[in-house]
């Protein structure tokens, strides 16, 4: 009888432990449900492996060679980025890397000055090599300030151009122009304000190729220009046909490119735009079934600089003189320097005035990647920092008043900022300015 009742007692007990073992089971349950809603990084996820490639190798004995990508390459197949990094030798110790003297005059710091008397340095007209891409004033521009813009550093001079001193620098020598459409324009003002100071029949240009080269025999030198508009090898190296549907690079070789310029004497790279335009397929040098990867722009863009700064560090003469612009803004947002308007660089006359202005054109998140990258390379290479200086000019890209390609639509013709170029620069104007900063580091 004692025995029953004790047992009795006891049910009840038990089954209110269980019942509250499962209400605090549930109640934990939501609320590590709210918490992972909350904050859907704490849901644990499988990350890829890294690995790391040791860029720019040639094909390992045993090895069919790695086939060239060319505008008909395709991905058999795409996946996911397998989480692939560049190893790379830094050229620098950390002691040596990049420092900013504050005592050094920074001439990338400064404001644009009217000068009708000095500006422009040349006479569009008077250039032979001046492209139908960059002459404003021959298609129509009227207004011609944008040529009249010096460029004033803060508490210093920039070193004055010298049509002479530029060609003795020269000398014997090569110097190369490596990169994109806006590369090639810094490349055409350079032949334009070095062209003066050369007899016409001692002077010549190769025909429109990847690599297209002017010389000079008076000065036994070359000016040229390769057409590497993402640095390492990708199917969009035709200097004519590259405009694809699916972009693929070779993250980790760039020796294509390279055996066309490890001979030149000063080398002046630059890549961005074409990093902005959509995803971008990897195609790893050690994948010979056409089956690519996929990442983002900068993510891609990291890749490929790694690629170019291995090789810096590792093949080029070290007694070579190598020069990197950074990214040349665009203006395609008006709202930017022009609050509630809707246009872009279309109609623009003046630079913007308020120092220290940045538009969605100079992509920050790209340009700390590249400054973490070329900062390991030290005293290696020289920076060119054409980016803020550039972002106050919205007057100086070419707009309407350029040579277009393809036949404009009627739609397109009756809203002119609608076709309207704010990549590009007009010749004479921004990219000359450009050279005269790479004068002054020469």
């Amino acid at each position: 009888m004692y025995r029953w009742n004790r047992k009795k007692n006891q049910f009840p007990l038990l089954v209110l432990v269980f019942l509250g073992f499962i209400v605090c089971s549930i109640l934990y349950n939501e609320s590590s449900i709210r918490q992972i809603n909350h904050d859907p990084d704490r849901v644990p996820r499988k990350q890829p492996a890294v690995t790391f490639v040791r860029p720019n190798q040639l094909a390992r004995r045993g090895k069919a060679p790695v086939g060239v990508l060319d505008r008909f390459s395709r991905c058999n197949s795409t996946r996911e980025y397998s989480g692939r990094k560049i190893r790379w030798g830094e050229a620098a110790p950390a002691s040596e890397r990049r420092r900013v003297d504050l005592e050094r005059c920074n001439v990338f710091s400064g404001r644009w000055v009217f000068d009708n008397a000095s500006f422009p340095m040349y006479g569009e007209s008077e250039c032979p090599y001046m492209s139908d891409q960059l002459a404003c004033h021959k298609h129509g521009r009227s207004d011609l300030d944008y040529q009249h813009w010096r460029w004033q550093p803060h508490n210093c001079n920039l070193k004055r151009w010298s049509v002479t001193e530029m060609w003795e620098k020269l000398r014997g020598k090569r110097l190369m122009f490596v990169g994109d459409s806006l590369n090639r324009g810094q490349w055409i003002s350079m032949l334009c304000l070095l062209q003066s100071a050369t007899s016409e029949d001692k002077r010549s240009i190769t025909p429109n190729a990847a690599l297209t080269i002017f010389r000079s025999e008076e000065y036994n030198a070359t000016v040229e220009f390769l057409w590497a508009p993402l640095l390492v090898e990708s199917n969009s190296d035709d200097p004519v046909n590259h405009r694809l549907d699916e972009r693929i690079i070779r993250p980790d070789s760039i020796l294509k490119h390279a055996s066309q310029w490890e001979h030149a004497d000063i080398l002046v790279f630059n890549t961005y735009l074409w990093w902005r335009q959509g995803p971008v397929k990897l195609l790893w040098s050690d994948d010979r079934d056409g089956d690519c990867e996929e990442l983002d722009g900068l993510g891609a863009m990291e890749l490929a600089m790694e690629t170019w700064a291995d090789w810096v560090t590792t093949k080029l003469d070290p007694r070579k003189k190598v020069l990197f612009v950074t990214m040349s803004p665009t203006h395609l947002w008006s709202r930017e320097w022009k609050p509630g308007s809707e246009g872009n660089c279309y109609s623009e006359q003046a630079p913007i005035n308020v120092e220290g202005h940045w538009g969605a054109g100079s992509d920050l998140p790209t340009m700390r990647m590249v400054d973490r990258v070329l900062g390991k390379l030290g005293p290696r290479v020289s920076v060119v920092n054409i980016t803020q200086l550039s972002e106050y000019r919205k007057d100086g890209h070419p707009s309407i008043y350029r040579k277009f390609w393809e036949a404009l639509k009627p739609e397109q013709l009756s809203n002119p900022a609608s076709y309207s170029d704010c990549i590009h620069w007009c010749l004479p104007g921004v990219p000359d300015v450009w050279n005269q900063l790479l004068f002054h580091h020469l």
